[in-house]
């Protein structure tokens, strides 16, 4: 699992910057998930490791511009160069039906593969076998929806070497052992699986807030995450430009990891204001802000990816709050 950012910018585009879009990788299963969609995404696309193509769910925060106005174009792009017409679901707030149709009324697109839209309300809004997508309000001058992607625990590693040693003759036993059954020898020797089985490996959990002000909605939601997406539009010295605009500063979300006990937070959604390297408070000033809180922080910028890797629990092996680094 890997995030990639499309864009990490407040509002509207810099040379820097572009606005909202972040991917989320599944090598293994050769797809992606796309959270926001701002003007110029599918221009970000094109120089990013994702393929259009790959594209199987989009997940839309609230419907502000700079979060909302690349989905029809890039809908339209995936339909003149998908030839599988692979099927495509789309999530998001109420109103982004109303949306997504007044649009296509107006200028008719011919979508080459099914759209199932829905929209979302609080709780778990997508499952599968492999993992479980939730949401829940955020605070921000529109409804907005901050999502968790936890990804279900798997089942620990069969231990092959303990089971030679026990005398399991290589075959179906080996199988039945790992699915944690009780197996019996030739011999008349009893086995039961879990002794052969190691501890189950726990699911990654990524959370991206959208736009929020800070709120008890993200904080739960974000609760022993491997990784939190958060915005900090603001410093904190700027707090009053965040309290009127529904946004959070660093220190506001750096205070929010700790308190989630999250393990890794990366910031995004940045005001222009601090890109000058020249000017009185600089990204290296916001960044330094958060890390005096929560340490295991690190800010977005466009193309960046951030891997969020499986803790596997091993005898002996100690955990390292800061792997993403």
């Amino acid at each position: 699992m890997i995030v990639t950012f499309l864009g990490t910018g407040s509002g509207a585009p810099t040379t820097r910057r572009n606005v909202s879009g972040m991917g989320l990788r599944f090598l293994q299963a050769g797809k992606w998930w796309l959270f926001d969609c701002g003007e110029g995404t599918q221009h970000q696309l094109l120089r990013s490791p994702m393929k259009i193509s790959q594209l199987d769910k989009i997940f839309i925060t609230h419907l502000h511009g700079d979060h909302l106005y690349g989905l029809i174009g890039l809908l339209a792009s995936r339909s003149l160069r998908n030839g599988e017409a692979a099927p495509l679901e789309l999530y998001g707030p109420p109103g982004l039906d109303r949306y997504y149709r007044a649009v296509m009324d107006t200028s008719p697109v011919h979508l080459q593969y099914p759209l199932e839209l829905k929209v979302v309300k609080e709780g778990v809004v997508y499952e599968d076998e492999e993992v479980i997508v939730t949401c829940r309000l955020a605070k921000h001058r529109v409804p907005s929806y901050a999502y968790a992607i936890q990804e279900k625990d798997k089942p620990g590693a069969f231990q092959v070497e303990r089971a030679k040693a026990a005398g399991v003759p290589f075959g179906p036993l080996y199988g039945a052992l790992k699915r944690g059954e009780e197996v019996t020898l030739a011999d008349g020797t009893i086995l039961a699986g879990k002794d052969f089985v190691g501890e189950p490996q726990p699911g990654r959990k990524i959370v991206f807030s959208g736009d929020t002000e800070p709120c008890t909605a993200v904080r739960e939601l974000a609760e022993g995450a491997d990784l939190l997406v958060h915005e900090a539009t603001y410093a904190q010295r700027d707090k009053e430009l965040a309290v009127r605009s529904g946004h959070s500063t660093a220190q506001e979300a750096a205070e929010l990891a700790r308190q989630a006990s999250v393990n890794q937070l990366c910031l995004t959604h940045f005001s222009p204001r601090y890109e000058d390297e020249e000017g009185d408070f600089t990204m290296e000033d916001l960044l330094a802000e958060a890390q005096a809180i929560h340490p295991c922080t690190l800010l977005a910028a466009d193309f960046m990816d951030v891997p969020v890797k499986r803790v596997r629990k091993t005898m002996g092996e100690s955990a390292d709050p800061c792997y993403n680094e």
